[in-house]
């Protein structure tokens, strides 16, 4: 399985639409998710939305977890 790269300048607005968009989260978006969110110093009142979106998403069941 190959790793995809992780990078430094995406946003956490544009992983959570490639995630919801595609209806699922993979490996590598859940790393690259994390990374994003730790790098990040504060979380605005939007960032803490989207975030709060993919993990109820998640608890619905309607974002599929694959490798």
């Amino acid at each position: 399985m190959e790793q995809a790269k992780i990078s430094a300048n995406i946003t956490i607005e544009q992983i959570v639409q490639k995630i919801t968009s595609s209806g699922r989260i993979n490996r590598a978006d859940q790393q690259q998710f994390m990374a994003t969110l730790l790098a990040l110093n504060t979380l605005n009142s939007t960032e803490e939305a989207l975030i709060n979106r993919v993990f109820e998403l998640l608890r619905a069941g309607r974002l599929r977890v694959v490798d």
